[in-house]
């Protein structure tokens, strides 16, 4: 068993992405500034961005289905209005 889950976790959890020049720079600067491998640094802002952008989907999502049943409330009035 020991050994299934070594071999499924070797190359599963690696992630090989491009960015550009700028933000590499700016992480290579962060990892410099608080004395950490940049590896850490990507993986620090992966942990805190993911929430902050799981957030931001969830505020969206609210914000449509508000929008809606308002725009419907709206239409709704409008056609009182109207008879």
């Amino acid at each position: 068993m020991k050994d299934r889950m070594r071999a499924k976790v070797r190359g599963e959890h690696c992630l090989n992405i491009f960015v550009s020049y700028e933000l590499k720079e700016k992480l290579k600067r962060l990892a410099e500034r608080y004395d950490r491998t940049l590896a850490d640094v990507v993986r620090a802002v992966l942990r805190i961005g993911i929430p902050m952008m799981e957030g931001i989907s969830e505020a969206e999502e609210t914000m449509v289905k508000e929008y809606i049943e308002l725009f419907r409330k709206f239409r709704k009035i409008k056609n009182l209005k109207e008879i």
